[in-house]
């Protein structure tokens, strides 16, 4: 009985060690929180002097104004179709500023840059081969926008259509410049998108003054 017979090779059996990383897995490991701690320090955000943030700037100043003209438009008419698009163009250029707004908030610029207005648009195909617009593109005059609140009725709606188009024409020439030139695909999203959106405000606000009796706005 017992183990006399067993002639077995009974050993025993090597210390347990603690489970440690394999060399290589903790090298990489290394190296990815080294590069982390890169990426993390690194700035993850445009330069304030980047045509993202001139961008967002300059479209935000350009679309308050939209939004004055079609609140006096909407003030103005009892046409139902026109306060329909003056409302809606109002309500979504000032959401529009929101987000734009938001971004340089969470980007930690400030509303207002360094650089002067429409610096961005310089040297990149726009604003007259590299110098500096002196007017932001389809903005309306004061003269226009005084003329714009003395308007009424069908006078007023013409008015209202034509300078709304030639700053939805504006618009889009801004933002196909930020297509071309912002960084954050973010920023190059938002003007592509409003490219197409504008265009087609452009069209049905065309039909609309033809309804009216006066001549489409040339593209």
């Amino acid at each position: 009985m017992g183990n006399e017979g067993d002639d077995r090779d009974v050993t025993a059996a090597p210390p347990r060690t603690p489970r440690g990383v394999p060399l290589p897995i903790a090298a990489f490991l290394v190296i990815l929180a080294l590069v982390g701690g890169f990426l993390a320090n690194r700035p993850g955000h445009p330069l304030d002097s980047s045509a993202d943030a001139g961008f967002l700037r300059d479209m935000s100043a350009h679309h308050a104004q939209a939004v004055d003209m079609a609140m006096i438009a909407y003030d103005g008419s009892d046409e139902s179709v026109l306060k329909t698009v003056s409302y809606d163009i109002a309500r979504t250029q000032q959401a529009q500023i929101g987000r734009m707004q938001g971004w340089l908030v969470l980007w930690g610029l400030g509303a207002r840059g360094t650089q002067p207005p429409m610096a961005w648009m310089a040297g990149h195909g726009h604003g007259g081969g590299g110098e500096v617009p002196d007017r932001m593109p389809g903005l309306a005059t004061d003269e226009q926008m005084d003329a714009l609140e003395a308007a009424s009725g069908v006078e007023a709606e013409i008015l209202f259509l034509e300078l709304m188009i030639e700053h939805h024409k504006g618009g889009i020439e801004m933002a196909r410049a930020a297509v071309d030139t912002a960084s954050e695909d973010v920023v190059v999203d938002f003007a592509r998108g409003m490219v197409t959106a504008q265009q087609s405000e452009i069209d049905l606000m065309n039909d609309m003054l033809v309804e009216r009796g006066a001549e489409p706005v040339d593209d």
